[in-house]
């Protein structure tokens, strides 16, 4: 109970902290409402980063493992659309930095690596609606070379953006997300060389 609770505690506070300086950032005070909205749903999608591998394993006490792969599912969705949302309404305030940003021709290297975080995440999604037609081995590899992609480029463009939320929170933040989805990923592998026939 005690270690369920600090877990559970530990987390809520991983995700509460960067969007509670997020919001109350001096960044936001002559920002419009469509930029405030853009910056927080980035927020809101690096958080959710984090959330996605705990779910996949089943690593958050007092969650199924199929019910936390529901939940996994869902929170996918969400990410997807938080990001389509942050990238909407970036390009209502801002056209032509969008675009030079899908061209990969922006001046700014934190817009590369939204990019290819961005592009990586609905490959990601659409490989989870053929994942019936794919064989178990191509689904794993695949899933996890794309979702490692976008875990990676969402913590470098955060990064290198001089936005709202603080230093420390956004580099515990993205460092957590990075960390848990190295563990998701490594896992399956490591339980396989554990049954190989062989091995010690």
């Amino acid at each position: 109970m005690a270690r369920a609770l600090l877990i559970w505690t530990g987390l809520v506070l991983a995700l509460l902290l960067p969007l509670t300086f997020a919001a109350t950032s001096e960044y936001l005070a002559w920002r419009d409402p469509i930029y405030i909205a853009a910056g927080l749903a980035g927020v809101i999608a690096l958080c959710l980063l984090l959330v996605q591998p705990l779910l996949a394993r089943g690593w958050l006490p007092g969650l199924h493992l199929l019910l936390g792969r529901l939940f996994h599912r869902a929170v996918g969705v969400l990410l997807v659309a938080t990001v389509v949302v942050h990238v909407a309404c970036l390009w209502i305030t801002s056209p032509p930095d969008i675009v030079d940003a899908l061209l990969l021709r922006s001046p700014t290297p934190f817009s590369v690596w939204g990019v290819a975080s961005m592009w990586a995440l609905f490959a990601a999604a659409l490989l989870s609606l053929l994942r019936r037609r794919l064989s178990p081995r191509s689904w794993r590899v695949g899933h996890a070379s794309l979702v490692s992609i976008v875990v990676l480029g969402g913590a470098v463009h955060a990064m290198l953006i001089e936005g709202t939320m603080t230093t420390t929170s956004k580099a515990v933040l993205c460092g957590l997300a990075m960390t848990a989805t190295m563990a998701a990923v490594a896992t399956p592998w490591l339980r396989a060389r554990r049954r190989a026939p062989g091995k010690e």
